[in-house]
């Protein structure tokens, strides 16, 4: 079969060198805002590293997480979690994304709630960790984690890593206080864990979201069309320069996603651009999706 074939994860992991290495140029329109940046005043909350070395879910592999927690989280009030996968990424301060800086900003002007930030870095097939976080070496098991459908990465993140976080800080059991975020691959993980599990997560952004056929996932447009709608708020980011290869095409079946979420009334919101498979636009409106997804019901 295609998905065992050592073919297979070679195309994988090239295209997920593709993701990483779209630089900023190929996507001028698209720059940071001032929600993106260390702004005065702001308190600056606290990144913390921690490893997997042992994983149960997935043996054989080691990898990195983050946890961020604002300058507001007190131990008297359970604070919202959300994940964020290619944490790395994700929690660079000047990289595409700048997520704690964004949570800070947002988070000190109430337009989020006090929020445990979780960032996780995909798997890599060694005994020990690389020496720096990052692309170079690529995880080796970034797209059996990502790509997968099925509930094996939800149970990963609730059996190995926020019961981790949970014995250090309170957090809300709610599972509308619980959001999940990712790019590319990361992005159809992101959905998957919540459509998997939404009595566990409830909020979903997904960026340049790998809806597509590298291990089953274009089958979600007709997923969400048949299935029950689910309790789920969903973000979508994409651009109409974003790949197109044996794989599927990218913006084709994100707006295929899109087309199938408003099919069934979802709660969802889809950020149409002209972006290639990149972070540059899904960073430039981070800030818009995050109050978006958390923003109050009126």
């Amino acid at each position: 079969m295609l998905s065992k074939s050592p073919w297979f994860f070679a195309a994988c992991i090239a295209l997920s060198l593709s993701f990483q290495a779209t630089s900023h140029c190929d996507n001028s329109d698209y720059k940071l805002g001032p929600d993106s940046q260390v702004q005065e005043g702001v308190p600056t909350g606290v990144v913390t590293e921690y490893s997997i070395v042992k994983s149960k879910t997935y043996p054989g592999t080691v990898r990195r997480y983050y946890v961020y927690v604002p300058e507001q989280y007190s131990k008297s009030e359970p604070a919202a979690i959300m994940v964020f996968q290619d944490g790395h990424a994700y929690v660079n301060p000047k990289g595409e994304y700048c997520a704690t800086v964004v949570m800070d900003n947002l988070i000190h002007r109430g337009e989020m709630p006090v929020t445990i930030g979780v960032f996780v870095d995909p798997g890599h097939k060694k005994e020990v960790l690389p020496e720096k976080p990052g692309w170079n070496p690529s995880p080796e098991n970034r797209s059996e984690e990502y790509d997968s459908l099925g509930d094996k990465y939800a149970e990963f993140l609730l059996k190995e890593v926020i019961p981790e976080v949970g014995k250090k800080y309170k957090l809300s059991k709610d599972p509308e206080m619980h959001a999940i975020c990712g790019a590319s691959s990361g992005g159809i993980c992101a959905f998957t864990v919540a459509w998997e599990r939404p009595n566990q997560f409830r909020k979903v952004i997904s960026h340049i979201g790998s809806f597509v056929d590298l291990r089953g996932g274009h089958v979600y447009p007709a997923l969400v069309r048949k299935a029950e709608k689910k309790p789920l708020r969903v973000y979508l980011q994409d651009g109409s320069s974003d790949l197109d290869n044996q794989f599927g095409n990218w913006p084709l079946a994100n707006q295929q996603m899109a087309n199938s979420l408003a099919f069934k009334g979802y709660d969802y919101k889809f950020e149409y651009g002209t972006g290639s498979h990149s972070g540059a636009h899904g960073g430039a409106v981070l800030p818009d999706a995050m109050r978006w997804l958390w923003r109050k019901e009126e």
